[in-house]
């Protein structure tokens, strides 16, 4: 089969070649094969390639001017962990078990998991015999978190390396291809979240092959990948061909692409518009839709905005804003960017409702400037923006990992859950929510490399130091809380979703109404419309309630702990759900909510 490489400044690269996975494997250079790769006439500057007997499994790695082995930057599989030898992986080998037509994104209800925690196993397997749950839910996608290469077993998967292959722990590449064939047979789309920004701290062998990086630009988490300085065509290049693999090789029906705004480019086409337009033509190849969602904190609609009317082109993008002012109006919380939203929260729910971003060339406190950009309502289909309560940024960052159930009560929750899945733009719901999960989310790594475990470990402690939390593992005298270590294993543990708690208590009734919704936002097209300027609200900000037409649905929700009285503006018809018992209201059109509730109606 044909190796190649693409190391522009070497001076000679060897390949070296080891036995398939089943055969045992010695140190460096004991057993094996090697050859000398000659620069590739056909590729361009830089690329060297050579051809040597393998097969699905066969071990190898380049070695560049005479230094150590290591994996190829395209690996698809890394049997071993992100430092040892790649393995082969031939894609036709596996049998897919049916045609699948795709999923988009219109009428969708997203679904966020993480693998290492959906289920105590762990796995992609253990995973997918989950699926049904999510079928009988009513969500039309699920969104995995990502599943690059990690040190260890267990992390979030945002310190991963080599963007083309699976987490060999969570089951490897065929393992992915059996959860998205097991998808595909319940009706789900399947969505990937991926890293483009950075690579991981361990792990990542790029910078000995090429200018994978650059210290032109910096993020939170070193230099910027090269995007724009010499050598980023072949650095672009490199990331939309393992976007576009993903879509073609596994089957994936959507990309999520983590914090855009941490891709630094300034050439003047941008290379999140020729990765949109990749995945166009990808498509089109394909006969069935593909799409992306950006995670951007930019609040600019021109994200979202299609390459021919002078946007980036991508599909849909994380909307924190309708977050934040949800969370803001339940739990009454004003630190860090929620202080923009809890001085006035229920305007703030109004403006997000109705004009998608809250920021949108506003001032804004937290930054100390204005931010965002205004969206326009008419040409901009609110289903492009995506909306959630919780979602694994959220509940993870927080000291303690607490979930939203682990502030409010049931009868909020289930209120944030109809502001969501009631309101106009696409749902999307984190793991577990559905049933108000107990069990918290907490960041988790399992580093190998000691000093990066400890720089992690007291890095974290410091962060929440200043906020009154004690800097060791456990409570001392003067404070209550404490940070969870990330590397002990128990911090995953108390992550994993208990799942014999669904069928008990107010788990079970809080998934009952999540199913409700699910369902009345499947079977009334006025809940898909995706027109913000139809949108009407009212609210009232000292009683603490907002509700909304859509169509010839209304929506009530008081977020107080009275009853109020709520003018819906004209007669009701029934009532299609409630999470507490209420009457019809008379012929003035006022609807009596009870106390931390919500109801939804139809209009004559």
């Amino acid at each position: 089969m044909q190796f190649e490489v693409w190391a522009p400044q070497a001076e000679q690269v060897t390949l070296h070649i080891r036995g398939a996975e089943d055969e045992p494997q010695g140190a460096e250079g004991e057993q094996g094969t090697t050859r000398a790769l000659s620069r590739d006439p056909y590729r361009g500057d830089g690329w060297w390639s050579g051809e040597a007997e393998a097969a699905d499994g066969t071990r190898y790695g380049f070695a560049v001017d005479g230094g150590p082995v290591l994996p190829d930057p395209r690996s698809r599989r890394q049997p071993d962990g992100p430092d040892a030898l790649s393995a082969v992986v031939d894609h036709r080998r596996h049998t897919w078990r049916g045609g699948w037509a795709g999923r988009g994104l219109t009428g969708a209800v997203l679904y966020e998991l993480h693998v290492g925690t959906y289920t105590r196993e762990g796995t992609l397997d253990a995973a997918a015999q989950r699926l049904g749950h999510l079928a009988d839910l009513g969500v039309t996608h699920v969104e995995l978190m990502p599943l690059s290469p990690m040190p260890g077993r267990h992390g979030w998967g945002y310190d991963g390396v080599g963007p083309w292959a699976v987490h060999e722990p969570y089951g490897g590449p065929e393992a992915l291809k059996r959860f998205v064939d097991s998808a595909h047979e319940h009706g789900l789309g399947v969505v990937l979240d991926v890293v483009h920004n950075h690579l991981g701290p361990s792990g990542n062998h790029l910078p000995a092959f090429g200018p994978y990086f650059t210290d032109t630009h910096h993020t939170p988490w070193g230099s910027a990948m090269n995007l724009d300085a010499p050598g980023s065509d072949e650095v672009r290049a490199y990331l939309i061909g393992s976007a576009l693999a993903w879509l073609r090789d596994y089957r994936i029906d959507g990309l999520r692409l983590d914090a855009i705004h941490e891709l630094h480019d300034r050439r003047a086409l941008t290379f999140l518009e020729e990765l949109s337009a990749a995945v166009d033509a990808l498509a089109d190849d394909l006969g069935r839709p593909l799409f992306l969602v950006g995670e951007s904190d930019l609040g600019d609609p021109r994200v979202i905005t299609p390459r021919a009317e002078g946007g980036l082109g991508l599909h849909a993008q994380w909307n924190d804003d309708v977050h934040h002012a949800v969370h803001a109006a339940v739990t009454g919380e004003r630190q860090g960017y929620y202080g923009d939203f809890a001085r006035r929260p229920m305007a703030a729910l109004a403006k997000t409702l109705n004009h998608g971003f809250f920021h949108d060339g506003t001032y804004s406190t937290f930054r100390g400037r204005h931010h965002g950009r205004p969206l326009d309502r008419a040409t901009v289909p609110a289903h492009r923006l995506l909306a959630y309560t919780q979602t694994h940024d959220q509940i993870g960052n927080r000291a303690r990992g607490e979930r939203l159930g682990a502030l409010v009560g049931p009868g909020l929750l289930a209120c944030a859950a109809t502001l969501v899945l009631t309101g106009p733009f696409t749902p999307m719901l984190f793991m577990g929510e559905e049933w108000a999960a107990s069990t918290p989310w907490q960041y988790f790594t399992d580093h190998t490399d000691p000093a990066l475990a400890d720089a992690v470990r007291e890095g974290r402690r410091r962060e929440f130091a200043a906020h009154g939390w004690a800097e060791d593992a456990t409570p001392r005298q003067g404070h209550t809380e404490y940070i969870p270590d990330p590397q002990d294993p128990a911090t995953r543990e108390r992550s994993c979703l208990n799942w014999e708690e669904r069928e008990t208590g107010h788990h079970a009734r809080v998934l009952t109404w999540y199913r409700e919704l699910i369902a009345l936002r499947r079977a009334r097209p006025d809940l898909q419309d995706p027109d913000l300027a139809a949108v009407k609200v009212a609210y009232d900000e000292r009683a603490r309630w907002i509700a909304y037409r859509r169509g010839d649905l209304r929506v009530a929700v008081n977020l107080s702990d009275v009853p109020v009285s709520i003018p819906l503006g004209r007669p009701v018809a029934r009532l299609l759900a409630a999470w507490e018992p209420v009457e019809l209201p008379g012929r003035d059109g006022v609807l009596t909510v009870p106390a931390e509730s919500c109801v939804i109606a139809v209009a004559p």
